[in-house]
């Protein structure tokens, strides 16, 4: 039986397995299929399809070409160039990333109101009148086919009053949606060049947020608190992919674009063959994200919230056995969240799992309760 990691400063071989998972869900080729969430951008597989095939054939030909292949190399590196500056400037500088982020005041609010004991529904129907977004999202849920069908619902008249939305979710469930609209409202949902990075890191964040719900439920915490604290556990990640995707985009079709002017073929097909820069996002995600996570909303003036100190220590504790309950409870669940998607990509070894299991003191009850949920599917009611 060898040595026991468990609890004090985390060991090479646990930082090493879990960066393993992030440079997968962000540099990965594997794509995935998003059953558990059909919502996220479907309709941007063709464009991503498209972009990979006609990047895929410019290679193609570029290969048989000794000269186009230097002009490729030439432009892509200075294009890669110019967007790592850009992103190093702005991820230097959170207050640049806070207006792109997806998060602001309102949100922060809402989610700290949303978990007091006695939740005061009007002052939250107010914090929610002023995200149009969420008030859409909340909106399909009650006017939805399946929730009408699940509270027998004769009528065909779409509810659209906020109140009324509010009333038929009720605040128990209100506490397991609002998260998650805000979780897909930080990613990147509406760009070709991350989509299966987005419905990887998707796939982790829910699972994260089930395991959480359950071990929360086993060891009588809050549930929903630690739902809320591993679903923003996932803001910092999303900000920087979010971030990347955008300054990636506006640089490669302004380039693209005085190409095509230019009438210049090689220059062109260089530019459009010139791919997301996803190692560098990885390098920026593994530097900024975890300190984004309490960063982003100790700007909005939420230090001291309860969700913000959980992620504090979670970035800057350098061993579990500091965490506090929630922050330890969020650790287990992103731990065993890791070592399932690894075990689903089959790069982990049955020893590191223990390891992990191990470090993260995670109970023999604990893993049962855990290996007995339903992670294909989120019920939301």
């Amino acid at each position: 039986m060898g040595r026991s990691v468990s609890g004090g400063v985390r060991p090479g071989i646990i930082v090493d397995i879990e960066h393993r998972l992030l440079k997968q869900l962000i540099v990965g080729k594997q794509k995935t299929t998003a059953s558990m969430f059909d919502e996220l951008d479907r309709e941007l597989e063709g464009d991503a399809n498209k972009l990979a095939i006609e990047r895929d054939a410019i290679f193609e030909r570029l290969s048989k070409q000794i000269q186009a292949r230097q002009v490729f190399e030439a432009v892509s590196a200075q294009l890669i160039s110019t967007v790592n500056s850009t992103l190093d400037s702005q991820l230097a500088s959170p207050e640049k990333l806070l207006a792109q982020s997806g998060l602001n005041q309102s949100q922060m609010l809402m989610l700290e109101v949303l978990h007091q004991q006695n939740l005061d529904i009007n002052r939250l129907r107010l914090i929610i009148n002023d995200l149009p977004w969420l008030c859409r999202d909340l909106s399909n849920i009650v006017n939805s086919p399946s929730f009408r069908q699940k509270r027998q619902q004769r009528s065909d008249v779409k509810v659209t009053d906020l109140k009324l939305v509010l009333n038929f979710i009720g605040i128990e469930n209100l506490r397991q949606v609002i998260p998650y609209f805000c979780l897909r409202n930080w990613l990147p949902t509406a760009n070709a060049n991350l989509l299966w990075t987005t419905r990887k890191l998707w796939r982790y964040s829910m699972l994260t947020g089930i395991a959480a719900k359950a071990l929360a439920q086993l060891n009588e915490q809050d549930v929903a608190f630690a739902y809320s604290c591993s679903l923003l556990y996932q803001l910092g990640t999303s900000v920087v992919l979010k971030n990347g995707a955008k300054v990636f985009e506006t640089v490669w079709g302004n380039w693209l674009r005085e190409a095509s002017a230019s009438r210049d073929k090689e220059l062109y097909d260089a530019v459009l063959a010139t791919e997301f820069p996803a190692d560098n996002i990885y390098e920026q995600a593994l530097q900024h994200a975890h300190k984004l996570n309490w960063q982003l909303p100790s700007l909005l003036d939420f230090t001291a919230s309860p969700l913000t100190q959980v992620q504090i220590e979670l970035d800057t504790h350098l061993s579990y056995s500091e965490l506090s309950t929630y922050a330890a409870l969020v650790a287990r669940a992103s731990c065993f969240a890791k070592v399932m998607m690894l075990e689903e990509m089959r790069l982990i070894t049955p020893k590191e799992k223990h390891l992990m299991f191990d470090y993260y003191e995670l109970s023999e009850q604990e893993l049962l309760r855990l290996k007995g949920q339903n992670y294909r599917k989120l019920d939301l009611l």
